[in-house]
């Protein structure tokens, strides 16, 4: 049996590799450099936590994430790996015997931020280590920070290129979930990993079902989607600090158990809060983009976003979080006008160099055209991605296509509202023009005897805000940042205006009930895949639930995240098998020897 996959049965319980991983571990170990992209869940930790293993000497996991080390470093000590941390936590005596670990050889595999890394006391570590001939490998986990053009860049990242200098005979491998081609040439650039062989495994989380909705009441449609997730974990993304603080404090007062998170927030409230999200559950977490990158819960149920992200890159990466242990999942998202239009404006007003701002539009005109689709939402995703696929039938528009429509009079009559009005105004004063409305603004400029007054009567409110949303969207019209968010027409627009072409607009289909939805996702179980296992009937229910109640306690005991001992997928394998020794408990995936050793006896007694 070859030594990697001896040590993937071994130490972390798993019969066999997936996709890339056995190929990008012996390519680790023969000394190669790597870039590997993999989406979340899609295990990427153990693409370079087996060739530190085997090995000479410990592996460098450089992390951005202090406040997660601890938990990746328990699941490492619970699988009988020797791993510890280094961060700006831990007092001086701790951080002293880690040092003292490092240099004994008492290590395999040790965590640290890049700023701890890159100091002269723990780059003499490591130039003693290198001295003797035991430094295994530099893994640089979510190496998307290093792009400037990324969604997450950390500056510090930028100086990891040292690691190739100083030490050019150490193989490092770069990873992250999300990356599009230009993110992917930056990393390649900057950490100079031009001779590093790329390794990039499919996009596609088919557990995870995305759904856009038109924003209409927010707070009531998401307590509508939040309706079927009742004890269920999941993030909710909103884009300003005052929002995240009102929207968990309300969700509280819907009997919602909800925490928020953010950078205004003191960081031992922030930790405790990341603490309860992953220890607890049923926790939903109310947050800014601050919180997320690397969060290796496996059992998050959904991620809803209030306010629409950066980019498709950033969208992919924060809707990641759902559904990593493979089970079906949700990405819910409403969208509005307004969203369209404050994106562009930050972007404009931003101090960024324009070569930055025109990256960022097209960054963002993607996104738009995402959410604007009535095409496969998945397959738009993963063609961002570079990669090819057909209609998932787990999207929204799959499952409930929307309409398309002539809206070539409608783009018309907009655009000319636009132009007769001096192009000045925002999208809701042209659609009181378009309404005939005679408000006070409309008549204060004498608007109401334009010729476009009252010439869009045949659509409502909204059906105007869903026009001008799609005209943004398709670069018809542009938010100006220089005039309060004027709506002024593109050179793009003019074909239209003058009849040349025509323009098909969608019309959002009437939605099926939440309930609905949930009621065809749970009996098909939309997002299993294959190797999940088989879901449980009735039989085997009762011993999963009791299976989970010793977890939670074990979890309380020893003070770690209840998945960090083992996860759901391992609990419902071990209720459908049954084992009945501890040779049939080490065919459970998920159970390697250190963790039968350790709960071999208590396992065993649970399932007679």
């Amino acid at each position: 049996m070859a030594a990697p996959l001896e040590t993937l049965r071994r130490v972390f319980g798993y019969p066999s590799f997936r996709g890339p991983q056995e190929e990008i571990i012996e390519h680790l170990i023969g000394g190669g450099d790597a870039l590997v992209l993999m989406p979340t869940g899609g295990g990427k930790s153990l693409c370079y936590q087996i060739p530190a293993l085997l090995r000479e000497g410990v592996g460098v996991v450089v992390s951005p994430l202090i406040a997660l080390m601890q938990d990746q470093v328990d699941a490492l000590l619970q699988a009988g790996v020797r791993a510890a941390f280094l961060n700006s936590s831990q007092d001086y005596a701790t951080a002293s015997e880690v040092e003292r670990r490092l240099r004994m050889d008492e290590l395999d595999l040790i965590y640290v931020a890049p700023e701890r890394l890159l100091t002269e006391r723990f780059l003499g570590a490591m130039d003693y280590l290198v001295g003797r001939n035991r430094l295994a490998l530099f893994a640089i986990d979510e190496a998307h920070c290093v792009s400037q053009w990324g969604h997450d860049f950390r500056p510090e990242y930028i100086q990891l290129s040292a690691l190739h200098e100083r030490y050019p005979t150490v193989p490092r491998i770069a990873l992250t979930a999300t990356a599009d081609h230009l993110t992917r040439q930056e990393i390649i650039t900057r950490l100079g990993l031009n001779a590093a062989r790329v390794f990039i495994s499919s996009f596609d989380r088919p557990n995870i079902r995305y759904t856009v909705v038109e924003r209409d009441n927010p707070r009531r449609q998401l307590l509508d989607f939040l309706a079927g997730q009742r004890g269920a974990a999941g993030i909710v993304y909103c884009l300003s600090r005052k929002k995240v603080d009102e929207t968990a404090a309300w969700l509280n007062q819907q009997g919602i158990t909800a925490l928020p998170y953010h950078a205004g927030l003191d960081a031992a409230v922030r930790l405790q809060h990341q603490q309860r999200f992953l220890r607890e559950d049923g926790i939903v977490m109310v947050a800014t983009i601050a919180f997320g990158m690397g969060i290796d819960k496996p059992d998050v149920r959904f991620v809803a976003h209030l306010d629409l992200p950066k980019s498709l890159e950033a969208y992919y990466q924060e809707t990641g979080r759902a559904g990593r242990d493979g089970e079906p999942a949700e990405a819910w998202m409403t969208y509005g006008l307004n969203d369209v239009v404050i994106h562009r404006l930050r972007i404009d007003e931003s101090a960024a160099g324009e070569e930055q701002k025109r990256v960022e539009r097209s960054k963002l005109d993607a996104l738009l055209a995402w959410c604007e689709t009535a095409a496969c939402r998945r397959a738009l995703l993963l063609k961002y991605f570079s990669e090819e696929a057909g209609a998932c039938g787990n999207c929204d528009t799959c499952l409930d296509p929307p309409q398309l429509w002539d809206g070539t009079v409608a783009a018309q009559k907009a655009m000319s509202a636009a132009l007769r009005t001096g192009q000045r105004f925002g999208a809701g004063h042209l659609i009181d023009i378009l309404r005939g409305k005679a408000t006070e603004k409309v008549q204060q400029f004498g608007h109401g005897d334009l010729p476009t007054f009252g010439a869009g009567a045949d659509l409502d409110d909204a059906g105007w805000r869903s026009v001008f949303r799609q005209l943004l969207a398709a670069g018809l019209l542009h938010a100006d940042a220089q005039a309060f968010g004027a709506l002024r027409l593109t050179d793009a627009a003019r074909p239209v205006l003058k009849g040349e072409t025509t323009l098909s607009l969608r019309r959002q289909a009437q939605r099926v009930s939440g309930k609905a939805r949930r009621s065809g996702q749970e009996s098909t179980l939309a997002g299993r895949r294959p190797g999940d296992g088989p879901p449980l009937d009735a039989a085997d229910a009762p011993l999963f639930d009791a299976l989970r109640v010793w977890r939670a306690g074990l979890a309380r005991e020893q003070g770690v995240p209840a998945y960090v001992i083992l996860h759901d997928k391992t609990l419902r394998e071990l209720a459908i098998r049954r084992p009945a020794s501890l040779a049939e408990l080490l065919g459970v995936p998920g159970i390697g020897q250190a963790k039968a050793e350790r709960y071999g006896e208590a396992l065993l007694a649970l399932m007679t």
